[in-house]
């Protein structure tokens, strides 16, 4: 019997291959198959659709399978099964789709990872003892009570309860509130450097601070500590108030008052020399040690005036404006001059950029005083002149702080731009017409020097006129235009504008010239209101005419007094109620209303309205809405109640909303309308007020002034 086409050999088996019935089947693979499974892996199936994942098990299979070709079996079972994959052709070939690398060849890639920030050991890790250390934080970790630290940061209070608690025990609790508790490394400093301990434990906003194991009971004096202990760092206030600020204090100076106090600048640095770190050795601190960005901010503000301890973000510290002296002599506000290109008003888009620019930038001052601002205002601008930007922090806990006066008063002082103003921050911009000391004074100096010139040529043309010998009629025809004489002589023609009744005349003529203005402004305002007027009351026209309020039904249920009182005790004791809004009386109301006659007689209406007279005809348009009954009418503590009956003969609507009320949305807009409308009304009402108060005005200068006229014809 000829086989078929699709058969190329004998359906003869092998014995092994022959299925045997009466051995059960298992699950269990064959000895053998562990030794197929990396020949199998690239005809294997793959679960799964064919995404990420299964090309991924593709590409182990394969780097699997590269691996198990180095092995001497692998190579005799390859050719043993002849399956040789053709990958020098792939390789060889350019024009493949699949290229010249290989799915298992990977590019190397460099990783460079993050270097793990190194802990900083503290002051009490390098001076105590191991072991001291370790029962300190096990006695700290068992505190329950704590100093409490304000808003105000570490104040005089705070380290004498502190110094308290260790004359009884030789731990003491602080627990920080903000600012500082957003910067516990800082708030750990400022305890070492006011209280002069070590800080052994902390946790979250809550330190523990060690007195000293050789701690000293003085009252008057600091304690004394061992060797490595933190000591008693305060700022003198003698050497503070030293500073002075007079180093910007006039613009129009000359060129020997401002040797002199460069001479006066070049000393004090002189005598800052041997100091390398300037004010910060009275404070403990040493910014040489800090990184690159407290470095450059310290050098700025070195100069300005004593530094705020108790700053609560990180370092550089900034300078105590409270600090700084409240009058300086001689101060004047500075000269500005704009280039003629430029416009000195800012625009929104170079606003934008000056407060992002802002915000990395170092805080400069702090300060906690609205008035008296003239020591700082000088500090500022011996700022500008290194920096565009001065970034001002307002203390926390000062009370009757005003950010709105400060930032008045620094305007008004410097004559800057400000940027920004909020409870946090101050931030003002030197301007595009700011002028550096030099400069101005180099300004006020050409100044002197054109006066100078033009006096000296007028004398010089006087002096050549009077050299000329010529008669009476050939000088007075010589002419002056342009001259200081012609100046001087137009100034004594006018003189008489200074006579006391020309005067007078003047001024009235002023007030009513501004009069005049101020009526012709108010009645365009007037007449923009009326506009705007009008169109509301066509808006809400338009939506008035949507709503179609039904009528009350004549024919009514009648109720005797006691139901009636037996209805309104039971409303008033319900919870359930049902309040209404700014909407007023529409749609959903009314359905609210029948769901709450679905499982009771009496419904709660609670509305906000403060004149009776609406309430009252808010609940007539209920009881004609609903067709209910209605109650009473009460004064609650939340508003009035509007308590309706549903009726013995009610029954329930099919439709549960109302075709003829408002929808919310529209009942809002109505709301709104109504609201602009009494708003507009009231301030057209203010400004026909004004006006005829300015007619009235108007009226009686004018008739002054017909007076006054009167009485210079009769002296005439």
């Amino acid at each position: 019997m000829p086989t078929a086409p699709w058969m190329k050999g004998p359906l003869l088996l092998q014995p092994n291959e022959v299925l045997d019935i009466s051995k059960p089947s298992t699950k269990k693979s064959s000895s053998n198959g562990g030794h197929k499974k990396s020949d199998c892996a690239l005809t294997d199936k793959v679960s799964g659709r064919r995404g990420k994942k299964a090309m991924q098990k593709i590409v182990e299979s394969i780097e699997k399978l590269q691996l198990t070709h180095n092995s001497e079996d692998t190579h005799e079972r390859i050719k043993e099964f002849e399956f040789e994959p053709p990958l020098g052709e792939v390789i060889g070939d350019g024009n493949s789709k699949i290229g010249s690398r290989m799915p298992w060849v990977r590019e190397e890639r460099i990783v460079f990872r993050g270097m793990k920030k190194e802990k900083v050991a503290t002051a009490a890790e390098l001076s105590l003892d191991g072991m001291l250390l370790g029962r300190l934080r096990g006695k700290a970790a068992r505190m329950r009570r704590w100093v409490k630290v304000m808003k105000a940061g570490v104040t005089q209070a705070v380290v004498d309860q502190i110094k308290s608690v260790w004359r009884k025990n030789e731990l003491a609790m602080v627990k920080f509130g903000v600012p500082l508790c957003r910067n516990m490394d800082r708030a750990r400093e400022i305890v070492e450097i006011k209280t002069g301990g070590f800080v052994v434990w902390s946790k979250k906003d809550t330190l523990v601070v060690y007195r000293g194991y050789n701690y000293q009971f003085t009252s008057n004096t600091c304690p004394q500590m061992h060797p490595g202990s933190a000591g008693c760092r305060e700022t003198p206030s003698s050497k503070l108030n030293q500073l002075k600020l007079n180093d910007y204090i006039t613009i129009p100076e000359l060129k020997s008052s401002e040797s002199t106090l460069d001479g006066e600048i070049s000393i004090k640095d002189g005598e800052e020399e041997p100091l390398p770190i300037g004010i910060f050795e009275n404070v403990g601190l040493q910014p040489i040690n800090g990184s690159l960005y407290e470095r450059e901010a310290d050098r700025l503000l070195d100069g300005l005036g004593p530094r705020y301890i108790d700053w609560w973000m990180p370092k550089p510290l900034p300078v105590d404006a409270d600090l700084l002296p409240e009058v300086v002599p001689g101060f004047k506000c500075p000269f500005r001059l704009c280039p003629p290109s430029d416009r000195p008003k800012l625009t929104d888009d170079e606003l934008t950029y000056l407060r992002k620019l802002a915000r990395p930038l170092p805080t400069h001052f702090v300060l906690g005083r609205n008035r008296k601002l003239q020591g700082l205002a000088a500090a500022i601008l011996k700022l500008w002149e290194k920096s565009l930007i001065v970034k001002i922090a307002v203390k926390w806990g000062i009370p009757n702080t005003s950010n709105e006066q400060m930032a008045y008063e620094l305007k008004c002082l410097t004559r800057g731009d400000l940027v920004l103003r909020n409870k946090f921050f101050i931030i003002l911009y030197r301007g595009k017409d700011f002028l550096p000391c030099r400069v101005a004074n180099l300004i006020a100096e050409r100044d002197m020097e054109l006066k100078r010139c033009q006096l000296h040529e007028e004398n010089a043309r006087l002096k050549a006129i009077e050299s000329i010998h010529a008669t009476h009629e050939a000088l007075e025809s010589t002419s002056t235009v342009g001259t200081l004489s012609e100046f001087q002589g137009i100034v004594t023609e006018s003189g008489d504008l200074k006579d006391g009744n020309r005067e007078a005349e003047v001024r009235l003529e002023s007030e009513k010239e501004r009069l005049e203005n101020e009526l012709r402004t108010q009645e365009r305002k007037l007449y923009i209101l009326k506009m705007k007027i009008k169109r509301s009351e066509k808006e809400l026209s338009k939506v008035n005419s949507v709503w179609k309020p039904a009528e009350q039904d004549a024919d009514q249920e009648m109720m005797t007094e006691e139901e009636r009182e037996c209805f309104r005790k039971m409303g008033l004791k319900m919870d359930s109620k049902l309040v209404l809004g700014r909407r007023g009386v529409f749609d959903g109301v009314i359905e609210g209303l029948y769901q709450h006659w679905k499982h009771r007689e009496i419904a709660k209406v609670i509305t906000m309205q403060r004149a009776f007279s609406q309430v009252i005809w808010t609940a007539k348009e209920l009881q004609a809405e609903s067709g209910g009954v209605l109650v009473s009418i009460d004064k609650l503590k939340e508003g009035h109640a509007i308590i309706i009956y549903r009726g013995k003969n009610y029954r329930r609507p099919l439709m549960l909303v109302t075709k003829n009320l408002l929808t919310k949305r529209k009942a809002l807009q109505r709301s709104l309308e109504m609201q602009r409308i009494g708003s507009l009304k009231f301030f057209a009402y203010q400004r026909q007020q004004t006006i005829s108060d300015l007619k009235v005005k108007l009226a009686e200068l004018q008739k002054e002034i017909k007076v006054d006229m009167k009485g210079l014809k009769s002296m005439s």
